[in-house]
């Protein structure tokens, strides 16, 4: 049988420099309503940062990360419509739901109660190949760059529905807060839109890349806002910066916190929560969020940095992503 490679997190809480290592396995075979994929690009995003530090509780070992995957339909499994073999398709986050939960049947299967996610319940894309269900593989144009599709799998089609929940229109404040690969696809969506975007990021070179891209205003940590805002997203996943957005909210308006994982909250005065404001959780996203951002995503179109790396770097790419070295989004290439 022929053998794939894939780098595998096999240890809990590896804090180390390479938490993963390289594995050679036998080619995987998908079955009824899976297809196997070929993987051309695979996004790293923070949360796979967060699950091979140990941030996260593992789910199963030995794992194979990553949730922003493009690839080729190599093989379907039992009941797949053979429309799929050789399309390009993208895997994000949400690898299946149940299809019958009170959540699944409300049209919110990103809330289902049997959720499985991608890189975390199952393997993922940091590998030369990967097996899916193929009712969660979206299909992408077959023209495109793969290395420009991946940090549009997660970073994206989540920030998009962050996006939505601020419900900040035209004409509209929106701040972002913090400004790595997600908040610069999130960026883009709000100023199509009409709105106007101010940014707070930490660091100078995120700065200039939200002032070439039209940020009305841009600031640092701490910095007074020009004026109150409509809607916030914070991307940072510290809690601190929940409290910087709160506090530059109009009455009314409504801040999201983009992030799987906080440290925590501090204690805040009631008063920054008052007068109406809401403060919101983003958790994953719905297969009609998909496929609305990526339709949107064509239209617009959308650009986002990307720094390719070879799969068997991909414990560099970790390394780089903690320590804010990547200007835009890290993708790994088998």
């Amino acid at each position: 049988m022929a053998a794939m490679e894939a780098m595998e997190l096999t240890g809990s809480g590896e804090t180390g420099l390479a938490p993963l290592r390289l594995s050679q396995r036998s080619e995987s075979r998908p079955g009824p309503g899976e297809v196997r994929v070929r993987v051309e690009a695979c996004a790293v995003c923070r949360t796979d940062l967060q699950i091979t530090s140990g941030e996260l509780p593992v789910k199963r070992l030995p794992i194979v990360p990553g949730h922003q995957i493009v690839g080729i339909v190599e093989e379907l499994g039992p009941a797949v419509s053979p429309e799929l073999l050789g399309e390009r398709v993208g895997v994000g986050w949400l690898a299946s739901t149940c299809g019958e939960c009170r959540h699944c049947r409300s049209g919110r299967e990103n809330l289902c109660l049997q959720a499985t996610f991608t890189g975390w319940d199952r393997d993922g894309g940091f590998a030369s190949q990967v097996v899916v269900r193929a009712d969660f593989a979206h299909r992408l144009p077959p023209e495109d760059d793969p290395l420009q599709l991946a940090p549009l799998l997660c970073g994206g089609v989540i920030g998009y529905r962050a996006l939505r929940l601020t419900e900040v229109g035209p004409g509209q404040r929106l701040g972002l807060f913090g400004f790595g690969a997600s908040a610069l696809l999130v960026a883009q969506l709000a100023l199509a839109a009409g709105c106007e975007v101010f940014v707070v990021t930490r660091e100078e070179s995120a700065r200039q890349r939200a002032r070439e891209l039209g940020a009305g205003w841009v600031g640092a940590p701490g910095d007074q806002l020009p004026a109150s805002i409509q809607g916030a997203i914070t991307f940072a996943p510290v809690g601190v910066v929940v409290i910087d957005a709160l506090r530059s909210l109009d009455r009314g308006g409504i801040c999201v916190v983009n992030a799987i994982h906080l440290d925590r909250i501090p204690e805040f005065p009631f008063e920054l929560l008052y007068w109406e404001r809401r403060l919101l959780s983003v958790a994953n996203f719905t297969r009609e969020d998909a496929a609305d951002f990526l339709e949107l995503a064509q239209r617009i179109p959308l650009r986002t940095l990307v720094q390719r790396f070879p799969l068997t770097d991909a414990n560099a790419a970790l390394h780089q992503l903690q320590e804010s070295r990547i200007a835009g989004a890290a993708v790994l290439v088998p």
